[in-house]
């Protein structure tokens, strides 16, 4: 004989009796196996050996069939373990394989035959013939009651399907809840990779991954590649296992009309990693599809712009766990991330009821002309924009497209430009170089020369103080310079601050700050000792008139508020 006898594995202090059936926690729910079986104190009283078919002892047991016939395929329909005494066997080799053919024919879990009676070793006919068919064949050194036998596996049985009874009406009144709260797309995907302990991934039409909830694996293990991975993974109608790594998906539609599809991927490999998907991982994905359905008719918001916003959102505040996951993320949605230059441009729009028109039409902009870009809403007013460049593509012309766009669609618009990054781990850096730029753009301010968009190297003096005016040492600073100044043109109806202005502007030219002033050269000169007695300070100190000039740039920031 080619194959070993195995002796059966003892069953652990946990495991089952015979008064008292049960399996541990980890194996509820899950079908019960010809290993399983063995396992049991009521088999292991019987010395069982495996004689053949060591390496199905996974097949699931449907039922437990006791027989003394020379035909028992005739009353199986599949999925039995065959207990027998071996009284029926015939005693040719030919008749010997001819009732082994019909046990493996109609899916025979095991065969069990007690070495008691009849036979005190297994026939050679009998191994080479379960041999040849892949049949597990296990031999009884001692006498087992197969009635006990019986009672124990169908109680674990019976058990067993009504623990998965009971796990199915949860799983169907935890995706109700989440139908009736509104859930968005992301939490029916998590809750989905909670139940099944899988990965999960929503993705659209094109193959684009929109959402991914990991579990057990990265995200960089599940995407890298995706859209060739999925391409290569054919639609089904519904829940089901496709393609070349086996997933679990299942179609995203409505009425005929189809969105997309969730894939659920099969665990990576480990010793507690399930070897297939289950009824209860069919079930879950079933009602994860339902639900995505009456989400997209719930929430408006289409599904890429809601992946471009919590891409782009995660990128900006650095929470993927990885460069390596954001580079598999951010490629799973179809913006190229290998030889390209990253730059950040943020939109701001005069009034809330215009960003989500903005966004849109960007996008559809960008997509037009063949730029590769993330759109997404990053607050009331402000959308993000994240372009991907090829290394030598500049980027002013597309930056200046997409600004006259947004300008053209919504007078009124700022648009702002970060620094240029080459990985996506510096898109944090470029997002915070455009928010100080814009922040530094006060309302109204003129475009600069040739362009309709801001970037860093417009921030001057006046607009570094802008972008600070919220600073309480700013405030100060500008109280303690000019405070008495502005108090004293209140009270006495002045306007010696104007004339201060003149004069700092003129670098301190006289004559330049009267005739900017529309005064006489005595009025200006008289003007300026009264500001120095109530400033205390001498004005022809060019250090005393740069710090004047800063606080007077600072006061005109904060009137601006």
């Amino acid at each position: 004989m080619n194959d070993k006898h195995h002796t059966a594995a003892e069953p652990g202090t946990d495991g089952p009796d015979a008064s008292g059936p049960g399996r541990d926690a980890d194996s509820v729910g899950r079908p019960l196996t010809v290993a399983d079986v063995l396992a049991l104190p009521v088999m292991t009283a019987g010395h069982p050996q495996v004689v053949t078919g060591v390496t199905h002892l996974d097949r699931p047991v449907r039922w437990v069939h006791i027989t003394e016939l020379t035909d028992p395929a005739s009353f199986l329909k599949g999925g039995e373990l065959v207990l027998t005494t071996g009284m029926p066997l015939p005693e040719e080799p030919a008749g010997v394989r001819r009732y082994v053919d019909e046990l493996a024919d109609i899916g025979a879990a095991a065969l069990v035959i007690e070495l008691v009676r009849r036979y005190h070793r297994p026939p050679d006919a009998l191994v080479r013939a379960c041999q040849a068919r892949g049949l597990p064949l296990v031999t009884l050194a001692r006498d087992v009651n197969f009635l006990e036998v019986t009672q124990v596996v169908h109680a674990l049985i019976l058990g067993n399907q009504a623990e998965v009874m009971r796990r199915t009406q949860r799983i169907h009144e935890a995706f109700t809840a989440l139908t009736l709260r509104g859930a968005e797309p992301e939490d029916v995907v998590c809750a989905a990779a909670e139940m099944s302990g899988h990965t999960v991934v929503l993705e659209n039409l094109v193959h684009q991954a929109l959402i991914c909830e990991p579990s057990g694996d990265t995200v960089e293990e599940a995407l890298t590649g995706w859209e060739q991975r999925s391409r290569a993974t054919p639609p089904v109608d519904h829940a089901t296992v496709s393609g070349p790594e086996g997933w679990l998906v299942a179609p995203v539609e409505y009425q005929g009309e189809r969105w997309g599809r969730v894939a659920m991927l099969p665990a990576p490999p480990g010793p507690t990693a399930p070897s297939a998907f289950g009824p209860e991982d069919v079930t879950v994905l079933e009602r994860t599809a339902m639900a995505l359905t009456i989400a997209r008719l719930i929430h408006p918001a289409p599904w890429e712009r809601t992946a471009h916003r919590n891409v782009l959102r995660d990128l900006v505040e650095q929470r993927h766990r990885s460069p390596a996951d954001a580079d598999a993320r951010v490629s799973a949605l179809g913006l190229p991330t290998k030889d390209a230059r990253f730059i950040a441009v943020l939109a701001d729009v005069p009034h809330e009821d215009e960003t989500t028109k903005t966004e849109a039409v960007l996008a559809e902009e960008l997509k037009t002309k063949g730029s590769q870009a993330l759109v997404g809403r990053l607050g009331p007013t402000r959308l993000g924009i994240l372009l991907s460049l090829r290394r030598a593509q500049p980027w002013r012309p597309v930056v200046e497209h997409l600004s006259r766009a947004a300008l053209d669609l919504v007078p009124g618009t700022t648009v702002s430009v970060g620094g240029e990054v080459t990985d996506l781990h510096g898109v944090a850096r470029s997002y915070r170089e455009a928010v100080r730029v814009a922040e530094a753009t006060e309302p109204g301010r003129p475009l600069p020369p040739g362009r309709s968009y801001h970037e860093r190297s417009d921030i001057g003096l006046r607009r570094l103080l802008f972008a600070l005016r919220d600073d309480t040492r700013i405030q100060d600073y500008a109280e303690r310079q000019l405070g008495r100044l502005v108090d004293h043109d209140a009270r006495r109806g002045t306007d010696l601050l104007t004339t201060l202005r003149h004069y700092l502007d003129a670098a301190g030219n006289k004559t330049v700050a009267a005739r900017s002033g529309g005064l006489s050269r005595e009025t200006v000169y008289q003007r300026l000792r009264t500001i120095e007695r109530i400033l205390d300070c001498d004005l022809e100190s060019g250090e005393q008139r740069t710090e004047f000039h800063v606080a007077l740039t600072a006061l005109d920031a904060l009137r601006l508020r």
